[in-house]
């Protein structure tokens, strides 16, 4: 007697319905992220003049509702310290460099 195994069929595609957000919903967002920039981009550039000879390269997390920044060599680690000072406020990451830019295109 021979044993018939099932056959499935393999899902395809996403198990999430694929997001399609209208033109308008996607300028918004485009305006809140420049809105949040501009608010975190005047702390990093007050205190990066002072940073950058000693911590060339190293990453800033700048959180703009208390003026708070955190600075370490690793981006995670200044990431993790950062979310456990403030659990749910949205930060801004920076590198310690002339352009202020981290990670590469």
């Amino acid at each position: 007697m021979t044993e018939t195994k099932p056959t499935r069929t393999a899902r395809r595609g996403r198990i999430f319905p694929e997001i399609q957000w209208t033109e308008e919903r996607k300028a918004k967002r485009e305006a809140e992220r420049e809105a949040f920039y501009k608010r975190c981009k005047p702390i990093f550039d007050r205190v990066q003049p002072q940073y950058i000879q000693t911590h060339y390269n190293w990453y800033m997390a700048v959180e703009p509702n208390s003026g708070e920044y955190f600075i370490d060599k690793d981006e995670i680690t200044v990431m993790n310290v950062c979310r456990q000072k403030h659990i749910y406020s949205p930060f801004f990451l920076f590198q310690i460099s002339k352009t202020g830019v981290s990670g590469t295109i």
